[in-house]
């Protein structure tokens, strides 16, 4: 049956931009026509759906290019501690009152199975807090539980602490080898105090069991709910790395959600491996970019090469200036993350490579050249996840060699607070500079990292037009790199699509396309920029099917 959707806002991008009084025709999950109503009257017949949009904005659905689907889903089962880091005291308060919460869910159990029993939580920022502006420590932790084991990761995901019952249970002590690519920090006394950076997380995660199948497509569930209240209804997803199970367990998740008609996300899996010998398997057991369904597909091979921003872990051409003892680190050896990329480039799959700070950005860009001139050929679009501390050289070379940028404007409204005083005025007046990539002709892309941030599509667009944090206290940071409210849009929609393939499939409002659709309360056109992210989404289209609607 087709339905029409007449009397909208249409966005439809490119030169006309919006249709003041805009419809389209929906049928067997994609838009047949577009255009004004009087231009569809002969795709109208008997049997027609109408629904009157009633002057609402309506665009494509959005699309999350870099974020962590079933992370977001393991978080929402934890203490959420974003909401609970305006001090140290108000963080260990609330783990407090989540641990006295699961215990009364759970009140036949032993004293002895909360001993093994891992207390979690996410989202804590040590610049948030206004009492002692600090990690938290073992110590600290200790005085929420002796008893359990408690692990909490700050908000960026690559740092996390845990108590003195975690280290036991972990055997970590002052004797235990450091990893390659991490460490976890030692005392005066040369005892660990809890905090475990980068590769070392991992150690950690090994140690907290993990999920089965039901579990995990349970979490899934939580995530894709969330998502499609937001619009989101495609996402570019690093799952395989995320909790200590197989990566076939994590497709067969997906797999099994969409034969139950509960995967009302797009996914673009951003295949994360660490290990040569691992992606090879991966490759021979038949699995590539583009392999999958239209719900579930294989994306790029996805690497962490460095660290983040707020944890001084991002790999830095010099010194951070607020601390001029350490540069932050690669995680991997360049000669480690060339032999990934090669084997990638060797089996014609995508990558999509993870550098925030611009000395990894640089080892990169050599490799990405050695590897373009040993195998000249089809763009295989191949990006940089975050590209946030850049040089203009930097940027040239990007567009040379034709690599996508996966962009997080969303993180403007933190990390403007601490760009200058982390990297120093020179690098933070060349960083951040989407317009001028755009300008460049590099596609750029948007997402948010969630978990790292929550996936608020018009949170982000706002700090894409604005240059602001969200409550408008500082900024604009470089405002010449601000882009339009129909660049953040494209961003989050049309240049999505193109990173994944699929521009002739989805990402407009366009006749023949995927019909997964966004209806706002309030044409953001419109708006002021510093309203943006208060404009509601009403109602959430995949297929043509609505699979979110706000009352």
């Amino acid at each position: 049956m087709k339905t029409l959707y007449e009397n909208g806002r249409i966005y439809i991008g490119g030169p006309e931009g919006v249709l003041p009084s805009g419809a389209f025709v929906v049928e067997n999950g994609r838009f047949l026509v577009v255009g004004n109503r009087e231009e569809l009257q002969n795709y109208v017949d008997n049997d027609t759906k109408i629904v009157n949009l009633g002057g609402k904005f309506v665009c494509a659905g959005f699309n999350d290019s870099h974020m962590h689907l079933l992370n977001y889903g393991y978080t929402l089962s934890m203490a959420g501690l974003s909401e609970h880091t305006s001090s140290m005291r108000e963080m260990l308060e609330h783990l407090r009152k989540f641990d006295g919460e699961e215990r009364m869910r759970q009140a036949d159990s032993s004293e002895q199975d909360w001993g093994q029993r891992w207390l979690l939580g996410r989202g804590w920022n040590q610049d948030y807090f206004t009492d002692e502006q600090r990690f938290p420590t073992r110590w600290d932790l200790d005085k929420v539980s002796t008893v359990r084991p408690v692990c909490v990761t700050r908000a960026c995901g690559h740092c996390c602490v845990v108590n003195s019952r975690g280290l036991e249970i972990m055997g970590v002590t002052g004797d235990t080898p450091q990893p390659e690519g991490g460490c976890f920090e030692l005392d005066a006394a040369g005892e660990p105090n809890g905090i475990f950076r980068e590769n070392a997380v991992e150690y950690v995660s090994s140690h907290i069991p993990a999920p089965s199948l039901e579990q995990i497509k349970e979490m899934m569930r939580l995530a894709i709910r969330k998502l499609n209240a937001y619009g989101v209804t495609s996402v570019q997803t690093d799952d395989f790395e995320t909790l200590p199970v197989p990566y076939e367990l994590v497709i067969r998740a997906y797999q099994e959600l969409e034969q139950e008609g509960d995967l009302t996300v797009r996914v673009y899996e951003q295949a994360q491996f660490t290990s040569r010998e691992t992606l090879g398997k991966f490759l021979e057991s038949g699995w590539n970019t583009g392999v999958g369904s239209r719900r579930f597909r294989i994306g790029p091979l996805k690497i962490v090469a460095d660290g983040s921003l707020g944890s001084r872990t991002a790999y830095l051409s010099r010194p951070y200036q607020d601390d001029p003892d350490t540069q932050g680190f690669m995680l991997y050896p360049r000669e480690h993350l060339e032999q990934l990329i090669q084997e990638a480039e060797a089996h014609g799959m995508q990558t999509a490579v993870h550098a925030i700070g611009d000395g990894t950005l640089d080892v990169l860009l050599d490799i990405y050249e050695s590897v373009a001139g040993k195998a000249p050929g089809e763009n295989r679009r191949n990006g940089i996840v975050h590209c946030q501390i850049t040089r203009a050289e930097q940027l040239e070379r990007m567009a040379k060699l034709g690599l996508h940028a996966y962009a997080q404007t969303i993180f403007l409204d933190y990390d403007q607070r601490i760009v200058r005083q982390r990297v120093g005025t020179e690098a933070a007046s060349s960083s951040y500079a989407f317009h001028t990539m755009k300008q460049m002709g590099i596609h750029v892309s948007n997402g948010s990292d969630c978990p790292v941030e929550a996936p608020d599509v018009m949170a982000g667009i706002q700090c894409a037009v604005t240059r602001k944090t969200l409550d408008g206290s500082a900024g604009p940071y470089r405002p010449e790199e601000a882009m339009s409210v129909q660049e953040a849009l494209d961003s989050y929609t049309a240049e999505g699509a193109y990173a994944s393939f699929e521009e002739n499939v989805k990402g407009k409002i366009q006749s023949g396309m995927l019909a997964d659709f966004v209806v706002l309360g309030e044409d953001p056109f419109a708006a002021p920029g510093q309203r943006l992210r208060e404009i509601p989404v009403l109602a959430v289209y995949m297929d043509g099917k609505c699979v979110c609607r706000k009352e």
